[in-house]
């Protein structure tokens, strides 16, 4: 992989992360950094998007709220639950938000089905989804922001965090479904193992964000 593949193995305070990939993306684009994809835990806390509503959250846990600057509405992150941090310099990669969001959400979904989950998009919503009627739960979400072309946050999927603290808020702005995670549902995947998945379908991430890809043709 020709870009810098980052693991951190404690958790890390959400304004520490903050600084070093905004920090990280000025470098990248004034070519004195490479690309860099950043996997961490954080402390239990919220992130307040650009969209979110004040309305939907409550914090009953007392929770530390940060403005993330990111798109997107309330999302809580945790120990337990896996984030990425993407500084990707898309000037380089065709230039094209929606083509990113839409691969990012493939590699999402082909790390999951490696460990045997099977998630999907579903229209109108933001995030990666799992199950059917009752069982219908999100499991990944999706925040991100560019910035002279160059991506800052990401995504984040849960392998094993306390899901009652995301009773805090209204995940994403959707009420009308549940949040779920690996060991919900009785998947024997541990962080390790979704790292694995996730190192193993990056490079095709990678490539389909090549200018060079038609719409879809590269997809993970």
């Amino acid at each position: 992989m020709t870009i810098e593949w980052r693991v951190s193995d404690s958790l890390v305070p959400y304004e520490a992360a903050l600084a070093d990939m905004t920090a990280r993306a000025a470098a990248i684009r004034e070519e004195r950094a490479k690309e860099r994809i950043w996997l961490l835990e954080h402390p239990p806390l919220f992130t307040a998007g650009t969209s979110a509503d004040p309305a939907e959250l409550f914090n009953p846990h007392g929770f530390p709220v940060y403005e993330a600057g990111r798109g997107g509405r309330y999302t809580y992150h945790g120990p337990g639950q896996r984030v990425g941090y993407l500084n990707l310099d898309l000037a380089r990669r065709g230039r094209d938000i929606r083509r990113f969001v839409h691969q990012l959400e493939g590699w999402m979904i082909a790390a999951l089905d490696e460990l045997g989950v099977e998630a999907r998009r579903e229209p109108g919503r933001i995030g990666i989804w799992t199950g059917h009627g009752a069982h219908e739960a999100k499991i990944g979400a999706i925040g991100v922001r560019v910035k002279r072309w160059v991506t800052l946050h990401g995504f984040s999927i849960n392998v094993a965090p306390d899901l009652s603290h995301f009773g805090g808020i209204v995940p994403c702005g959707i009420s009308e479904f549940g949040v779920t995670s690996l060991e919900q549902l009785g998947v024997g995947a541990d962080m390790a193992a979704l790292d694995a998945a996730l190192e193993h379908h990056a490079q095709s991430f990678l490539a389909s964000l090549d200018d060079k890809c038609e719409q879809g043709a590269c997809s993970p």
